[in-house]
């Protein structure tokens, strides 16, 4: 194989990820006006569900606009030999290959970063603010912009520093110390995500004494389910939005309980996303996921080790020295399928375990509130309740809305 054969099969591949994913969403947009089916119609009245239609059909054509013009850009910045001319610049600044592919990565992200942000700022100050959902102020969005970037410089440059001094202490045994390393990371922030990064964004405080509490405590108790750390985000501050998660393991789990869902539902619905999400924690499905994953971050890896020395990967993308930082993008590309196809798998195994974790809050507290939960979840984000099967089954993590209700009452 040629350089020149590998960067068509590159840009093959994006271009065929880019087809597949507009014929999904456009048989999507096919179903955002059907007529609601049965044993959802009380989800939305009429003047809502063209509100909803409206907010679908708004976020289908600002989809098309912004990864059409991603496909344009990233396809003129490999036929304008882009990485190349990264690559020089960051070369021009040292000839230590760790601190050149710690500037050459900075330059990319934060390029694109810049260029992604007015598109942003339209999704979060027009689209999100006509249809009511948007409580962010510019301050906080600068705010998180700044945080994020901060976040990325010091953990994601960290990661990728030691990741490439592996690579160069030990050759392509490298991936062993980099799985080694990037397993640790995983579980410390499944551990201590809640109580060292969700602060530096949100506020978090325990759940006051009171008929909630009392209630959540009584359902744990049943279950046998010590559960002392609750508490509630200030998600308001940036969206009307509600949601719930469970975290951490040991003495270090914890629920978190946005405020917009305090305020959008009843103690009863509550108790039962509650149930919901303790149904996770009994069936396993937290520790599955994090083993799952740290399987495939091994795997790629592993693969990535076999292909990243070989100089046909840099020279794919214009570059004539090779270097692992440029290996590392052209790998990305050629992983992607694989990528694709295990997203696929875990997504199947993801919304089966959303089918335990109802079954588990119906069985062990009621399957009712947590029905009339997420009908107002879905009202209260404008949700499709009409998606087409193909892109559920490319794309959803959660069965449908429908689906869910059906096996609650089975």
């Amino acid at each position: 194989m040629t350089s020149t054969t590998l960067f068509y099969i590159l840009i093959g591949i994006i271009i065929i990820n880019f087809i597949i994913d507009k014929i999904l969403s456009s048989l999507n947009a096919k179903h955002f006006n059907d007529v609601l089916p049965s044993g959802l119609e009380d989800v939305y009245d009429e003047e809502e569900y063209k509100k909803s239609q409206a907010y679908k059909a708004t976020n289908h054509r600002f989809s098309n606009i912004t990864s059409t013009f991603s496909l344009l850009l990233t396809l003129a910045f490999f036929y304008l030999d882009g990485f190349e001319y990264v690559d020089n610049i960051a070369r021009a600044y040292s000839t230590n290959n760790i601190v050149i592919a710690l500037i050459f990565f900075g330059i990319i992200m934060l390029a694109s970063d810049i260029i992604t942000t007015p598109f942003s700022y339209y999704k979060t100050f027009v689209i999100e603010e006509k249809f009511g959902f948007n409580k962010t102020t510019v301050k906080l969005f600068i705010l998180d912009k700044v945080k994020g970037w901060l976040m990325l410089i010091i953990v994601g440059g960290g990661i990728l520093a030691l990741i490439l001094w592996f690579y160069e202490s030990t050759g392509t045994n490298f991936w062993l110390y980099a799985w080694a390393l990037v397993t640790v990371f995983s579980v410390f922030m499944n551990m201590f995500y809640s109580k060292l990064i969700v602060p530096l964004f949100n506020k978090q405080t325990p759940l006051e004494d009171g008929d909630l509490r009392t209630k959540i405590g009584a359902y744990a108790k049943t279950v046998g389910f010590k559960l002392d750390k609750i508490f509630v985000i200030d998600g308001s501050k940036r969206s009307t939005k509600a949601n719930a998660y469970f975290s951490g393991f040991g003495r270090e789990k914890r629920v978190t309980l946005y405020d917009t869902l305090i305020k959008d539902l009843d103690d009863e619905e509550i108790v039962a996303v509650l149930a919901h999400e303790v149904g996770h924690y009994k069936r396993k499905h937290i520790i599955f996921n994090l083993f799952a994953s740290v399987l495939l971050t091994g795997l790629t890896f592993y693969i990535l080790s076999l292909l990243i020395s070989n100089p046909l990967l840099s020279s794919a993308l214009g570059v004539a020295t090779s270097s692992f930082h440029i290996g590392l993008i052209a790998f990305g590309l050629l992983y992607s399928p694989i990528s694709e196809i295990t997203g696929l798998i875990m997504n199947v195994f993801s919304r089966k375990f959303e089918y335990q974790a109802d079954n588990y809050a119906k069985n062990t507290y009621a399957g009712e509130p947590l029905i009339s939960s997420l009908k107002k979840l879905s009202k209260n984000s404008l949700s499709n309740l009409t998606p087409h099967p193909a892109y559920v089954f490319m794309h959803y993590s959660h069965p449908t809305l429908l689906e869910r209700i059906k096996n609650l009452r089975a």
